[in-house]
């Protein structure tokens, strides 16, 4: 649900409410219910708003012709050393 959890998301409730944080537990110009309380209020606004970014930019960096691909349509994933010469294995009998 909008990702409320996430660090960033938290992140960003935290230094959107950081100047009442500071004045609730620092300088004691804030009672600290009233801090915790724009902490929490803070939280799924920044949700909604990291929601609304990444909506923005889902389709960044992608060709407007190409599908996204569900994982694992064309078989597992294969990779292979290009560069250098291949390890020589060693055998049991070897050793």
């Amino acid at each position: 649900m909008l990702g409320m959890a996430r660090f960033s998301t938290l992140f960003l409730a935290l230094l959107i409410a950081s100047p009442a944080l500071w004045a609730g537990f620092v300088t004691h110009q804030l009672a600290a219910q009233t801090a915790l309380l724009r902490l929490l209020i803070a939280v799924p606004v920044a949700a909604i708003m990291l929601a609304a970014f990444r909506a923005v930019t889902r389709g960044y960096g992608k060709r407007p012709d190409e599908k996204p691909k569900p994982a694992g349509e064309n078989g597992p994933l294969k990779a292979e050393a290009v560069a250098g010469e291949p390890i020589p294995q060693r055998r049991a009998e070897d050793a």
